[in-house]
């Protein structure tokens, strides 16, 4: 399965022009400036147009309005808000964290977990600060999905692989101004 992350676009996704195919587009938050409904809109409109069969996204701590929704009506079948819950895309079993809720929410079968924020000290590291979440790096290591796809360090946009699981912050944004990092394109299979 081919999956294209990005993150942290803050209300920028209408400049990204045209993306890579893939089976999968997954937004891991963040992808408003303020927060309000009207940025929500905008971004939800922007994402149910794109071309790709399959699109996932959670909430990031910009995302305010989104918070604490349980769900958001009358999406796409193919589009999925992961607010604490999972779904199950051509056998890969998704699980999106709402941002800062408990890690005991995620889903020990998971394969591919989206979080708004890094775990902690795996590309976290931005304005000389980690911003990792140290209970999400233990959870994460105990259910070892495949990948995990977050954001929100913009300064530690990149991928690493480590105990046979692929980390990807896909920030694309330097700093609240202008994109400067790609989508990225990451192939992940069930078989180990």
């Amino acid at each position: 399965m081919t999956i294209l992350h990005i993150s942290d676009t803050h209300g920028l996704h209408g400049k990204l022009g045209a993306m890579p195919p893939a089976d999968v587009i997954v937004h891991s938050g963040d992808f408003t400036h303020s927060g309000t409904e009207q940025e929500v809109l905008n971004f939800l409109n922007w994402f149910i147009a794109l071309d790709y069969p399959n699109k996932i996204f959670v909430v990031g701590n910009h995302d305010l309005c989104l918070w604490d929704a349980e769900g958001i009506e009358d999406l796409p079948a193919n589009v999925h808000f992961l607010q604490d819950r999972g779904v199950t895309i051509d056998g890969m079993k998704f699980f999106g964290l709402g941002y800062n809720h408990p890690v005991k929410l995620i889903d020990p079968s998971t394969n591919v977990l989206v979080t708004h924020e890094p775990p902690i000290e795996i590309l976290d590291y931005s304005s000389d600060v980690h911003w990792g979440n140290l209970p999400l790096r233990n959870c994460v290591e105990k259910v070892k999905p495949r990948l995990h796809l977050f954001g929100h360090a913009h300064e530690s946009y990149g991928t690493t692989k480590r105990d046979g699981i692929i980390f990807s912050n896909a920030s694309l944004l330097d700093d609240y101004n202008k994109l400067v990092n790609s989508p990225r394109l990451i192939q992940v299979n069930l078989g180990r």
